[in-house]
């Protein structure tokens, strides 16, 4: 049986071929993700433990939480903490860290580093370990900066050239009096890294005498455990935490592997549909191939081989694709994985160097997955074809699905759909994050069940394609004919398509929708012509509000100012605006009192005023975070959302309570409106400062929508994945169709039907199965987008749900297309048939 089974898979090298690549696509695809995401993870963890190598132990401020009507704080740990960590008896030395936001133009004046990856920091002393010099000195005062050697390079930038540098918001020209070299992660990832000395670190990042971190080495022989346990003991108690260098080195490792396993999840996922995709072709190919041997099988069992021997000839065979499959497919997955990184590189990020990694995890999955998911697929037809008695299959008696067998499939069908409808319905009258789960449930039931319904949807749905397909005369009825005379293939073949059409569809509609309500949500709630913020999303300084001020042209400004408070015990984060002028730079819907801020009046967005229970006129004390209450007074309440929410408060009431105010962002109106010139003028206003961003409603939109199509762009070429093995599997089910049919192909050419005719007649089947499952996905792809628009956009007003006809268009156009390039081999095999050998054939 074994010889038999191997001398089966050789017989037809064509169909051979075609099922292995389509699991070898779906194994390249996983093992691709595992191989890069191992390696990029490998690099950044290498990388990030040998910036720790100069910590024993770290000093930190542990945030104290807040109790009754204290706002939490965190403690400042100054030159005494730094002094009484150095004492210690294994204590070597004692460095104080200082981290903040520092913003490097390059020669053009653009940000280096892409803004969230834009740090600075102090240099300790004359010379700091953990940053060695390869140029220059270190640096001193305000006017003096050291820059990375990897910025150094892309940049251009040389010991004494200027950079223009921004930390909050005023822009510095400091001189670069040296390079150095780092392990830091965020330069290896692209960043930038500017270094001052401690004291003007410490000034420029609003932290005057105290530090962010305290970092001990320990003396020779001192462990870090040991160390750690007499920072403990030495330190004040509660106001200080510890942490040793190798427990900082775990958990950056940790932290590096979550934020990859989300990236690996993702290309998982597509891969998962790939291998999905690819298991209905290989259920179709098997299914097809043991009802070609149908008589052979037959043959076996007359002569004594059992039902058993029979499904594990099937089973060997599956064995020997899969392994082909999993083993090449692991190879192509390793080829991914480098051209992955590579691909990174030219896009502009920069990633660690280290080997490319290749785990035994990654080449037992690749195996496991190759041959268990061809396995799987064809256990099935084997099982069935072991099933038949040898005098039915020489007889060909057992080539009809039984009547029970269509019915009890059907209503399987239609209970798996039916559950699916009223789960998915269910889940959007939910919480977005509550209904996740039952979404997410609701669509595997609902697409099991119209696969299961597939074979009797195809009659209805290819019917209705008749007229256009008389238009074809004689060919084009005998392709609808050939496309329900085996429904169950015509099924498993759309089905391949369909799933990618249905996931491409459903995201194209949601990703729509979403982007059309932000855009409403910004022209209808912000009257101010431009938004200021920051590169990285930090608070920016004060001094950015005045300069707007009393620049030319400019008529209002709001700065919105972020700050913590107890109200009723709970913390509450209030927003601080220019109550003056607030008015005429939103456009906030009232739906009780006035939309009034100024003195102790303030306004409050409807979520909040129904969790405390406040309508207009409604009184509450606030704590502020220096500890004193005043009795606010709720003037309005407004509708917020995902742009504006929250207590609105005057900064002139704020303000006094606050010991380094900040602002989140800084809306302005101008007397012209938006124009380039107007955005010039600002700009230049503002020192060119490479870290500040000044929008225009069209501008946060467009921000938002390259958000958004990056993501659709990603999703496609994925998903690019499984419509190539969705067109394999068109291919192997008309040659396999073909094939069968070569009798009756004889008798249409004998009786009149030429070469075009045949070559026709099988593209129009493709054409009709591949356009049956383009319908199917479309339709599925539009709900589960209502759906989950309905369940993402509850909270946002402005939701609606948006169809995407021009994409709808070309998605059934690519499905169509799939169906003509499908069916070139197939029909021009068909074509070249010999008439007379073909009506021989049996």
């Amino acid at each position: 049986m074994f010889r038999t089974a191997l001398r089966n898979v050789l017989a037809h090298k064509a169909r051979l071929l075609m099922t292995v690549l389509a699991v070898m696509l779906g194994v390249a695809f996983v093992s691709g993700t595992l191989v890069f995401t191992n390696t990029i993870s490998d690099a950044f963890q290498n990388s990030a433990a040998k910036g720790f190598d100069h910590v024993d132990v770290a000093v930190e401020a542990k945030h104290q939480k807040s109790k009754g009507d204290r706002v939490g704080r965190t403690p400042e740990l100054t030159r005494a903490t730094l002094e009484q960590s150095a004492r210690v008896p294994g204590a070597a030395s004692a460095l104080g860290v200082v981290r903040g936001f520092t913003a490097i133009a390059d020669k053009d004046g653009k940000l280096i580093g892409g803004g969230f990856q834009s740090e600075g920091g102090n240099y300790w002393g004359g010379k700091d370990p953990r940053y060695p010099l390869t140029d220059g000195t270190a640096p001193h005062g305000k006017g003096q900066v050291l820059i990375d050697s990897e910025t150094a390079r892309r940049t251009g930038y040389k010991v004494g050239d200027t950079v223009r540098i921004s930390v909050d918001g005023p822009v510095l020209t400091p001189t670069v009096s040296g390079i150095f070299t780092t392990d830091d992660g965020n330069v290896a990832a692209g960043g930038s890294l500017a270094l001052f000395d401690t004291t003007t670190a410490q000034k420029l990042f609003g932290k005057p005498g105290t530090y962010d971190e305290i970092d001990v080495k320990a003396k020779a022989g001192t462990s870090q455990t040991a160390l750690k346990a007499q920072l403990d003991e030495a330190l004040p108690k509660g106001k200080t935490e510890t942490t040793t260098g190798r427990q900082l080195a775990d958990d950056q490792a940790r932290a590096i592997s979550s934020s990859m396993s989300s990236m690996k999840q993702g290309l998982l996922v597509f891969a998962g549909i790939a291998l999905f995709v690819g298991t209905f072709i290989i259920a179709n190919t098997f299914t097809m191939l043991v009802a070609q041997r149908t008589r052979e099988l037959a043959l076996l069992r007359a002569v004594g081989a059992s039902r058993r021997q029979v499904t594990r000839s099937v089973l060997i065979e599956a064995f020997v694709v899969g392994a082909v499959a999993a083993v090449t497919g692991l190879v192509a997955g390793i080829g991914i994985g480098a051209g992955l990184r590579s691909l990174l590189g030219s896009l502009g990020a920069t990633v660690p160097d280290g080997p490319l990694v290749v785990t035994p995890g990654t080449v037992a999955t690749a195996l496991a997955v190759g041959i268990l998911v061809t396995m799987l697929a064809a256990w099935l037809p084997g099982r069935r074809a072991a099933k038949i008695p040898p005098v039915a299959a020489m007889s060909s008696v057992h080539a009809q699905a039984t009547t029970k067998s269509l019915v009890l499939r059907n209503t399987l069908g239609a209970l798996f759909s039916a559950a699916g409808i009223v789960v998915i319905l269910a889940a959007t009258k939910m919480d977005g994050d509550t209904g996740q789960a039952p979404m997410g449930l609701g669509a595997v039931l609902l697409i099991v069940g119209v696969f299961v319904l597939t074979p009797l949807l195809s009659r209805p749905l290819i019917a209705a394609a008749d007229p256009v397909l008389r238009v074809f005369g004689v060919s084009g009825r005998l392709a609808r004919q050939n496309s329900v005379r085996n429904p169950r293939r015509t099924a498993a073949t759309a089905s391949a398509l369909m799933i990618g059409l249905t996931l491409i569809t459903g995201m194209t509609v949601m990703a729509g929708s979403l982007q059309q309500a932000i855009d409403r949500m910004a022209s209808s709630s912000i009257r101010a012509d431009y938004v200021v913020s920051m590169a990285n999303g930090n608070d920016l300084s004060p001094d950015v509000d005045r300069k707007l001020r009393t620049t030319e042209g400019v008529t209002a400004t709001s700065p919105l100012r972020n700050a913590p408070s107890r109200i009723d015990g709970e913390t509450e984060f209030l927003t601080g605006v220019n109550g003056a002028v607030i008015g005429r730079l939103t456009d906030l819907k009232v739906d009780d009192g006035s939309f009034s801020v100024g003195g102790t009046r303030v306004v409050v967005d409807k979520d909040t005023a129904e969790h405390h229970h406040w309508t207009a006129g409604s009184g509450f004390t606030v704590s502020y975070e220096d500890g004193k209450k005043q009795k606010l007074t709720v003037a309005g309440i407004y509708e917020g959302n995902e742009m504006i929410r929250g207590i609105m408060l005057d900064n002139a009431t704020l303000a006094p309570h606050q010991s380094d105010p900040t602002d989140m962002q800084v809306m302005v109106k101008t007397a012209d409106g938006t124009s380039a010139a107007t955005k010039d003028r600002l700009v230049e206003a503002l020192g060119s400062n490479p870290a500040i961003k000044i929008q225009d409603k069209k501008d946060i939109s467009n921000t938002i929508a390259r958000s958004f199509t990056l993501l659709l762009n990603m999703l496609y070429g994925l998903l690019a994945m499984a419509v190539i093995v969705a067109v394999l599997g068109v291919i192997n089910t008309l040659a396999m169709s073909v094939f069968e049919r070569s009798q009756e192909i004889g008798m249409l050419r004998a009786i009149g039907l030429d070469r075009k005719g045949i070559k026709r007649m099988v593209r129009l089947e493709s054409l009709v199965i591949s356009l049956f499952g383009g319908v199917l996905g479309i339709g599925l792809g539009v709900f589960f987008g209502w759906a989950a628009g309905e369940l993402l956009g509850a909270r946002m007003a402005t939701y609606e749900l948006v169809l995407p006809w021009a994409r709808m268009g070309v998605f059934l156009l690519l499905a169509a297309t799939v169906g003509v390039l499908a069916a070139l081999w197939p029909a021009r095999r068909a074509a070249r048939l010999n008439m007379l050998q073909a009506i021989k054939s049996e």
